[in-house]
């Protein structure tokens, strides 16, 4: 690994220049907290025999939300020095210096994170609370200030947060969990992984100077295409669960149309990845997992309406 070269500290001007409003709001991550948010309500229309009135999917969805807002702001507060090392991150609030990190903060934070769980256990069951809490903290703690730092499993490890967004809403919905639920969670832990990692590709010149051990910091760019290509293959497979006699053949056509549509984009870009690693191929590729993500998500919602 590459040791850390000394950054100095980004100049304010640039963020300082944003209206504040948008200066705060960045430091919530909203744009990764409503794809986060997406996925619950996949996971709510996931649940075929879900009961949940209009009023508890919306304050499932804001939960949600409102948590990995509270977890993003804990990342971004955290990883204000490492941020400065890095051309993509360095214009961050807490980086830049166009906000002061303190212990009002970490109270925002605290009780962010607190209002979310208890207003979901108000509002459905413990189970969905419990559910919500440990992909806040399985992101802030496990994933930002035990794992990013020290090994390349960090993403592996951390992005079952993002499935524990989906099992928030399937078990708002109905707590025995349904097997489609339960195979839409495996395929967004095995989808973060080459999504995260395509970036960390793109990116790679940026996390060796923070010294962060991303994937293709610690094997080298070649390998971890390959291994990008060969997670998403694990991926698409899960993806196909829902179709199979074992979780009951619940999903629709419009997942089915989804899923292969979606998948055989995202292979042939990762594959194109492994062929050729470079950053235009790996942006492709992450950006290929972003659409196949939505098609998952779009074909769930589309067969719960049909239903």
């Amino acid at each position: 690994m590459n040791t850390p070269r000394a950054v100095p500290r980004a100049s304010p001007g640039a963020a300082a220049a944003a209206p504040a409003w948008r200066t705060v709001l960045g430091v919530f991550k909203l744009r990764i907290g409503v794809l986060i948010m997406l996925t619950a309500l996949a996971g709510i229309a996931a649940t075929p025999n879900g009961t949940l009135a209009a009023w508890q999917v919306v304050l499932v969805a804001c939960a949600v939300l409102v948590s990995s807002a509270a977890a993003g702001a804990f990342n971004q507060l955290v990883e204000a020095d490492s941020d400065r090392r890095m051309a993509r991150t360095r214009t961050r609030a807490f980086a830049s210096g166009a906000l002061r990190p303190g212990p009002r903060w970490h109270g925002l934070i605290a009780a962010l994170l607190a209002v979310a769980v208890a207003a979901t256990w108000a509002a459905t069951n413990g189970l969905a609370a419990l559910f919500l809490a440990a992909g806040a903290l399985t992101y802030a703690v496990v994933y930002t200030l035990l794992l990013k730092r020290r090994t390349s499993w960090n993403i592996v490890i951390g992005g079952a947060a993002g499935s524990f967004a989906v099992l928030t809403g399937a078990a708002a919905a109905d707590p025995s969990l349904s097997p489609q639920a339960l195979a839409l969670a495996l395929t967004l832990l095995l989808w973060t992984p080459p999504h995260f990692w395509s970036l960390a590709i793109a990116c790679h010149d940026d996390y060796a100077a923070a010294g962060i051990p991303m994937l293709p910091v610690v094997v080298g760019i070649p390998r971890a295409a390959r291994i990008v290509h060969g997670h998403a293959c694990a991926m698409v497979a899960a993806s196909m669960l829902p179709l199979l006699p074992w979780t009951g053949g619940s999903a629709g056509a419009a997942y089915a149309i989804g899923a292969i549509a979606g998948g055989a984009w995202l292979l042939l870009r990762t594959q194109a990845l492994a062929l050729e690693p470079k950053r235009p191929r790996a942006m492709a590729a992450f950006f290929a997992s972003m659409v196949q993500l939505s098609l998952l998500i779009v074909g769930v919602a589309v067969d719960a309406a049909l239903r």
